[in-house]
């Protein structure tokens, strides 16, 4: 089934939102919980030895082989968002692929690399 472009945006910005609005519902019950959690990982990606870019390209092959969509959607929009580019996703991919085999590959050459393309043409608008 062919999916339009505004679909498409519907898809991946609503993934985003889904993954917002369950944290916020969380944080609601939870909030020392949440908030250290956002705390904890914010810092994690922080520029260090590793830049951003390289720490959202490593995050996306840890999601990529974690089957985990949501993170995928997300860690590939932060790579772009600093500055990644087509061939490095397809190296994360392909890097994640040699250890995660066909599921890796499967989710890596769709999501991965759709959520670049949608990312990356919202980013030059």
């Amino acid at each position: 089934m062919e999916m339009n472009h505004e679909e498409v945006a519907n898809y991946f910005d609503q993934s985003i939102l889904d993954y917002k609005h369950g944290s916020s519902r969380l944080e609601k019950h939870m909030p020392e919980v949440t908030k250290s959690y956002f705390k904890f990982t914010d810092a994690c990606f922080e520029a260090g030895a590793l830049d951003q870019k390289q720490k959202q390209l490593m995050a996306l092959g840890i999601s990529i082989h974690a089957q985990d969509e949501y993170c995928i959607i997300y860690h590939t929009k932060g790579a772009v968002e600093h500055g990644a580019t087509e061939e490095e996703i397809m190296e994360t991919v392909a890097i994640c692929s040699a250890l995660g085999g066909g599921a890796a590959f499967s989710q890596g050459v769709t999501l991965a690399m759709d959520s670049f393309d949608f990312y990356s043409a919202k980013r030059q608008h």
